[in-house]
């Protein structure tokens, strides 16, 4: 068994708010974990890099509203593209309630503003789905 775990992190379409993010992806770095990190994609191109990588873990992260549209189109893809065994998880400036939300779309966690990096890094070993 592999015990790297990969990550794809991805600030999709044109948010361009991404300190958080490559702050986190150096902090995953640090951690031992394998990361993949991409800009201004579709969600469609994210599962895309998601199926090519085999990855384990997808990190959406978003700061200027538009994340409800992105989850919803990242979920379809991953249903269209059967891919099932992937944790997926969210970050940025996202509310309460669109976290509610998204959880029941299949989201394991949402990390916002403040959060600690060793929180998600946390999460990611306790619930990746080792194939």
């Amino acid at each position: 068994m592999n015990d790297n775990i990969r990550v794809l992190l991805a600030k999709p379409t044109h948010d361009a708010h991404d300190r958080g993010v490559r702050y986190i992806a150096k902090k995953f770095r640090d951690d031992g974990l394998e990361v993949i990190f991409t800009t201004f994609l579709l969600p469609q191109e994210v599962i895309r890099i998601a199926i090519d990588e085999d990855v384990d873990v997808i990190g959406i992260s978003c700061s200027s509203h538009g994340h409800m549209p992105i989850f919803e189109e990242l979920f379809t893809n991953l249903r269209e593209h059967g891919v099932d065994d992937v944790l997926v998880i969210g970050g940025g400036v996202i509310s309460g309630q669109d976290q509610q939300v998204l959880k029941a779309w299949g989201v394991s966690a949402v990390f916002g503003p403040g959060t600690s990096a060793g929180d998600a890094i946390s999460h990611i070993r306790a619930n990746v789905l080792r194939r």
